[in-house]
């Protein structure tokens, strides 16, 4: 330890009655951490400090030293017992202290002697820790719901200042005195270190929207540090509330498919039996809720009903309807019928709803059902019917053939393109397919396709001389022949001439008479002038009246105009 000079020590004699003690700071440590403690707040200049001394109060007023720097000489640390190692100066004047504990909880002086006056600047220490850990023990197994249980105990362990627990459901705050919450807290200071630890047991009444909860707890300290606990849940009982009958089923369920009913209660722990009303008849099942009904039929359809075995009055019902859809087509099958003949069709439907009807031609969708009042040929081909029920569908079919002797519709020739043939052509209609022959041999013979029970066949001749051509159509029910006049080519030839000959005299006769009421117009208008120049020559020397002489204008007018219209046609 390093003393004072004898001049120093005058000086502090006379100068002790400026000491100055500042006012008293307070500076926050975290347990176990070092800590720095200011001496002035830092505001200590070096030039002018001869002496600065740090110590602290022991109690009673009794203080201890801890450590001395004088101008221009080393620290002098004198800190003995529970300092010991344990501070040392820091750059700005200031005590560092580590491995603060509880016990440093005190007060700190730094006392600074200057050439003009010694100060004193005491420092307030506390030492603040963050609990260990927040946990929740002792956790309930199961909650029942309107019982007030004990949840749980949240413990923050080992802390200072004594931790403030608060319980969370669903990171919501949970607060004491309401209905089905109480929190109870309770403190234990270790003797040792001084550490508290902060006990908080949680009763609760559980709800049934509980059973999802999330309930934990935690702390807030030091700069608004939270620790939170981990969550937890818990099993939630209550008795049965609701219960619900579902099906489960192929959609649409048809005859032959197999339904399981099920049986679904809302209480916890879950109902095991159950009773299970089919159609009138009960059925007891034990560690299942559920029950299969194997093949159902038509007649499966009504109403089912499933109870508690411990209360027939929880109940609950479904109606199941086996959907079925039957359907009879008659005729069906291969139909023959005669040409002229009638078609009754009759479908049966047998359903449980309403149903959609379509048909098809040869896959050929029909705009309505097929009526057949007198069949022909062309109502041959494959029918089919479609009817359906939401998702089921059925289908039947019938094949109509329809037959009769051949008929020829149509007997035709025409002049083929070259001018040097003729083309005959038959038409007719018949089933089976009627065979086609003619009186002559033609060439190029061209047979269409036999559709509809309609067949044309065509050949080409070269006719020499005028002769009568017939077509005979024939099958197993019948032959039909028809006949016409076929000129020879040379014969066309010489009518074609004569008829240009005589086109040509009618057009000479026609062109005279046009000639002919021409010239007479023009007569007829040259003796009208000079009537008028006359009549009116006369009428200016005798003094007579005109209107006679207008009557006969208009009359000679009306004449020409006639002849006019005749020299037009």
């Amino acid at each position: 330890m390093h003393l004072l000079s004898a001049s120093c020590v005058s000086a502090l004699l006379v100068t002790a009655f400026l000491c100055q003690v500042s006012g008293l700071e307070t500076v926050i440590g975290l347990y176990g951490e070092t800590l720095e403690i200011p001496c002035n707040n830092g505001a200590i200049k070096d030039e002018d400090v001869l002496l600065l001394k740090w110590k602290y109060d022991k109690g009673q007023g009794v203080s201890g030293d801890l450590l001395v720097k004088q101008k221009n000489q080393n620290v002098s640390i004198s800190a003995a017992d529970e300092y010991k190692g344990r501070v040392s100066l820091a750059a700005s004047s200031g005590l560092l202290l580590s491995a603060a504990t509880l016990s440093d909880q005190r007060t700190f002086t730094c006392m600074v002697v200057a050439s003009a006056d010694i100060s004193e600047y005491p420092v307030t220490v506390v030492i603040n820790k963050m609990p260990a850990e927040v946990k929740i023990h002792d956790k309930a197994e199961e909650l029942e719901i309107g019982k007030l249980t004990k949840l749980g105990t949240c413990v923050a362990k080992d802390a200072n200042p004594a931790a403030d627990i608060t319980w969370l459901k669903n990171n919501k705050p949970l607060v004491a005195d309401e209905e089905g919450v109480s929190i109870q807290a309770s403190l234990l200071v270790d003797p040792v270190t001084g550490l508290v630890t902060t006990t908080s047991i949680l009763q609760y009444s559980a709800k049934k929207e509980d059973t999802d909860a999330r309930f934990s707890c935690s702390t807030q300290q030091i700069a608004g540090t939270e620790l939170v606990s981990p969550p937890v849940t818990f099993s939630i009982t209550f008795s049965t509330e609701n219960i619900a009958l579902k099906v489960i089923a192929q959609d649409p369920l048809v005859e032959g498919d197999n339904v399981t009913l099920k049986c679904e209660a809302d209480g916890n722990p879950a109902p095991t039996s159950f009773n299970f009303h089919l159609k009138g008849e009960a059925v007891k099942v034990e560690n299942t809720d559920s029950y299969t009904i194997m093949k159902v039929s038509r007649n499966s359809s009504g109403e089912y009903k499933c109870s508690l075995v411990d209360d027939p009055t929880m109940e609950a019902t479904v109606d199941i309807t086996v959907q079925y859809l039957d359907i009879n087509l008659s005729p069906s099958g291969d139909i023959v019928r005669s040409a002229g003949g009638t078609l009754d069709l009759n479908l049966k439907i047998d359903a449980s709803g309403d149903t959609k009807v379509s048909w098809t031609k040869n896959n050929v969708k029909l705009d309505k059902e097929p009526k057949f009042s007198k069949v022909n040929y062309a109502d041959s081909g494959r029918y089919e019917c479609e009817v359906t029920l939401g998702l089921l569908s059925r289908k039947a079919s019938f094949e109509l053939a329809v037959e009769g002797a051949p008929v020829i519709k149509h007997l035709t020739k025409r002049r083929g393109d070259d001018g040097k043939h003729k083309v005959l052509i038959c038409e007719a209609e018949g089933s089976p397919k009627p065979a086609v022959s003619w009186s002559i041999n033609g060439t190029s013979p061209i047979e269409s396709p036999y559709v509809n029970g309609k067949i044309t066949h065509r050949i080409q001749v070269v006719p020499h001389a005028n002769l009568t051509v017939s077509c005979t159509v024939s099958n197993e029910f019948g032959v039909d022949t028809k006949a016409i006049n076929v000129s020879s080519l040379n014969e066309e030839v010489r009518m074609d001439k004569q008829d240009s000959s005589d086109d040509g005299d009618q057009t000479k006769l026609v062109v005279g008479v046009v000639v002919g009421l021409l010239v007479a117009t023009i007569v007829l208008g040259l003796a009208y002038w000079v009537y008028t120049k006359k009549s009116k020559q006369g009428s200016w020397k005798t003094g007579e009246k005109e209107d006679g002489s207008s009557e006969e204008e208009k009359k000679l007018e009306e004449k020409v105009e006639e002849n006019n219209q005749k020299a037009e046609v």
